[in-house]
């Protein structure tokens, strides 16, 4: 059962989101479903309920600059655009910090973090009331339409989640625009709310998106919502592994074959939810432990294709990919 609560009850939505739960909230665009960005096995869940096909990066929604920069690393171009457009809808893409508590899941395993500060009311008492940042796509299932009301939302994830934070109806709008200032450069990723003359008139000059075409051939666009660059360790990947040579390390799903020179276990009780919370973790460790080790390869377990094992099937097929 799903709750619906009303405005008045800031401090419950806020105390489910810090107890791993989903909770859908109204901001000034359409209705999100945000989960503590903190907590990979909350994030994995909001993959899960909305039946997304890929772990693209999600938003992380903050209160205000100083938490979203408490997380990234920002120049003075994102100072200078946070100061004229947060709150608003401009998610802005930054290097993590060394020290970044955003779980990799909610990142998708980049090096960066998609941040904004969201300019509805309501939205911003719960990012306060919660203290964490919360990663929030828009709540529906995936492929169908965005909810601008509570009932929409409802409709569409009712029973999946844990509550619903009644705003009334959003202000609807185009989603944030996205730029990715991680690089050095700037680029357009996704057109939005904010105008791009309007931050060219603050930081100069921005690159362009490519058409989505080109972008799902290069996979170089980091925005959610696209075809994007994960990260991909530097060993290659062996998928559907049964056995394993002492010469590799093992991505194990339940009960690990014997010899690898070095294992993590993305779940032994074969928990999807705990697998895919464990994914990009697992794969950064596996690559830099086997490269200190002398290994040749990562060898990933089957994990299987229904539910959440399709996102992490799909992950796991691009790490595999000729590069």
């Amino acid at each position: 059962m799903t709750l619906l609560l009303t405005a008045h009850e800031v401090e419950r939505a806020a105390a489910l989101l810090r107890a791993g739960e989903l909770v859908a909230f109204p901001t000034e665009t359409v209705y999100g479903l945000g989960a503590d960005a903190r907590n990979g096995r909350a994030v994995a869940a909001v993959f899960e309920a909305k039946g997304r096909p890929h772990f693209n990066p999600l938003i992380c929604h903050v209160a205000d600059a100083a938490a979203a920069f408490a997380e990234t690393v920002p120049d003075a171009r994102a100072r200078a655009l946070a100061d004229r457009f947060w709150p608003g809808p401009l998610t802005l893409v930054l290097p993590r910090r060394p020290d970044c508590r955003v779980d990799l899941l909610a990142g998708a395993g980049l090096e960066t973090l998609a941040v904004r500060v969201p300019a509805h009311p309501l939205a911003l008492a719960l990012l306060r009331a919660a203290a964490t940042p919360v990663a929030a796509p828009s709540a529906n299932r995936s492929g169908q339409v965005s909810p601008t009301t509570a009932q929409h939302v409802l409709d569409g994830l009712g029973g999946r989640i844990a509550a619903v934070l009644d705003g009334g109806a959003c202000d609807v709008g185009v989603e944030s625009t996205v730029l990715d200032l991680a690089a050095g450069g700037a680029a357009l990723l996704r057109p939005g709310g904010v105008p791009v003359e309007a931050i060219e008139a603050v930081i100069g000059p921005v690159a362009r998106p490519l058409p989505l075409a080109a972008a799902e051939a290069t996979r170089t666009l980091r925005s959610p919502g696209m075809m994007l660059s994960h990260y991909a360790p530097s060993l290659p990947v062996r998928l559907g592994a049964r056995e394993v040579a002492a010469d590799e390390a093992l991505l194990a799903f339940g009960p690990a074959p014997p010899g690898a020179g070095a294992v993590w276990q993305l779940s032994e009780s074969r928990d999807l939810r705990e697998a895919a919370a464990r994914l990009f973790a697992g794969l950064r460790w596996l690559d830099a432990e086997g490269r200190r080790l002398g290994l040749v390869r990562i060898a990933a377990m089957l994990v299987p294709a229904e539910g959440l094992g399709a996102a992490i099937n799909d992950r796991l097929q691009r790490a595999a990919a000729p590069r």
